[in-house]
């Protein structure tokens, strides 16, 4: 008699992450990216002209002994921060790419989670996992920013333990988001020509996304945390209300309402309950 095979893992998507001019985020970010993302897992720090000489010896010093599949590219003069991105999506093709803030703390898992949830439902294009400062999917209050948790490896249990729902969310929020390839080729780039920000032009694309059928939901079963959130350039907000007019009420009736506030409180929950993965519960077992 012959074993049943267990199903293979979801590929894991390629980690984007833009650096950026903070020495001492960048350095907390790579340190919990090594510390809870898989060996071999493929990651692009791509540089626009923006990490100083410290960030540079930081990044000189990750590459040489992280078990990541890790590239490094910096630009010799900054193309802005839209254009940037827009660039480096379109050199992954229409592989999955996770563009992970450089100021973000992903928790172990984190990344496993974002692939098991694009598996779950192939009409996902965008997933945002659960973050401290994460706005609509912030925890554990919307649209509050909180302290960066204490302990990222039992919250990224508690997450895990939850049901896979995949609620959605307005669009995706910029501390890490999981883009489908297929989905963004679809609609095309990046908007650089009118939006200076990646929070507003990530905005656009969920929209468009959405427009063409596609969800953006939220990763509750992942955590990434955050030291803030990020911020609209000059001119962004004026720009997405121009093109979107119910983007902005559609955004305030998401956070007065809260339609999350049931799944926070399961998350609250699961993580006051009893760890199993604490030796102290094997100490008074």
């Amino acid at each position: 008699m012959t074993a049943a095979r267990r199903p293979a893992a979801p590929a894991l998507p390629v980690v984007l992450l833009p650096v950026g001019a903070d020495d001492d985020a960048l350095d907390a970010c790579l340190a919990a990216l090594d510390a809870g993302t898989p060996a071999g897992t493929r990651v692009w720090l791509a540089d626009d002209a923006q990490a100083g000489p410290r960030g540079l010896a930081i990044i000189e010093r990750w590459l040489a002994r992280t078990a990541l599949a890790a590239d490094y590219s910096r630009r010799q003069r900054a193309v802005g921060e839209v254009a940037h991105l827009d660039q480096a999506l379109a050199a992954c093709g229409d592989a999955d790419v996770v563009v992970l803030a450089a100021d973000a703390i992903p928790a172990p898992g984190w990344l496993a989670q974002l692939a098991a949830c694009f598996a779950r439902d192939p009409a996902i294009a965008t997933a945002t996992p659960w973050c401290n400062a994460g706005e609509t999917a912030a925890w554990p209050r919307c649209g509050e920013v909180g302290p960066v948790p204490a302990d990222p490896a039992r919250l990224a249990r508690a997450c895990g333990a939850l049901p896979p729902v995949h609620p959605e969310l307005p669009a995706a929020v910029a501390h890490a988001v999981a883009l489908r390839g297929r989905a963004r080729q679809r609609v095309g780039g990046l908007d650089a020509s009118s939006f200076g920000s990646w929070y507003a032009a990530l905005v656009d694309l969920s929209l468009r996304l959405a427009g063409l059928g596609w969800r953006n939901v939220l990763c509750e079963t992942a955590f990434v945390a955050r030291g803030g959130e990020g911020a609209p350039a000059e001119g962004d907000l004026d720009a997405l209300a121009a093109r979107w007019p119910g983007w902005h009420p559609r955004l305030a009736n998401f956070l007065m309402d809260d339609p999350l506030h049931a799944l926070r409180a399961s998350l609250a929950g699961a993580l006051a309950a009893p760890d199993p993965a604490s030796p102290q519960q094997e100490l008074f077992a």
